[in-house]
């Protein structure tokens, strides 16, 4: 009797913890519905009062639009001639192309931008006459790239360039000769990649020359490029 009496007793029992647990359950759940939503957050992270939902920073962030450096001029080691070189700008095609030198330095790891990095960006920017010219004549990106590791070896594994590697005094010696060139002539227009490459080319003990005269170029096609510096600048109008 005693066991029959506790079987009849276990489903009752049940059945009414059942029901509690089922009202319990929907009370929990229809509490935080009610709810605001900066009283939810603010409950849920445990956050003190003083600090409300509009102070929280949301959890994911939209990426920030990478910014461009946009250069209008290269770097100058005569800060005296600025004025004068307001009457002659550097083209577009130099400007991209000491961009894309930098850039090629960085992949390189060295730390500074030198004038063989000077030769390897004209060849990445590509649509100057000069590049053309060079990649006529056998002078392409993967064996300027080739020839400056043989002749400055690879950098450190781990070493990371600076965002602009500086330039090195033979590359920035280059910079310099191509608008000194440029104001001599006394013609209007701009500096373009032929000034940049023949000023390379200026600097015999530079990685840049010893890479160009390695490939092939010598005196002979520095004066054939020399009839043609303005080129390029025509060449943009059309």
């Amino acid at each position: 009797m005693m066991a029959a009496r506790t079987l009849s007793v276990l489903p009752i029992s049940t059945a009414s913890s059942q029901f509690d647990c089922r009202k319990l359950c929907q009370s929990s759940m229809s509490f935080p519905l009610n709810l605001k939503q900066d009283v939810l957050v603010n409950s849920l992270l445990d956050i003190p009062l003083s600090l409300r939902s509009s102070h929280l920073r949301p959890l994911f962030r939209k990426p920030r639009a990478a910014v461009a450096t946009v250069l209008f001029s290269l770097p100058t080691a005569k800060p005296e001639r600025a004025s004068t070189e307001k009457d002659s700008k550097w083209s577009a095609r130099a400007i991209k192309s000491f961009a894309m030198a930098e850039l090629e330095a960085r992949k390189l790891k060295y730390p500074n931008t030198g004038t063989e990095a000077l030769l390897m960006g004209i060849l990445v920017e590509g649509t100057s006459q000069v590049a053309k010219f060079l990649r006529a004549n056998g002078i392409t990106l993967f064996k300027v790239r080739e020839e400056t590791v043989k002749l400055l070896g690879k950098s450190d594994m781990y070493f990371f360039s600076p965002e602009h590697p500086p330039l090195t005094e033979p590359a920035q010696r280059a910079l310099d000769w191509a608008v000194d060139e440029k104001l001599k002539a006394g013609e209007s227009g701009e500096i373009t990649t032929t000034h940049l490459l023949l000023g390379i080319w200026s600097e015999k003990e530079s990685a840049g020359h010893k890479i160009m005269a390695a490939l092939g170029f010598d005196d002979e096609k520095a004066k054939e490029l020399s009839k043609s510096m303005d080129k390029d600048v025509i060449l943009s109008y059309r």
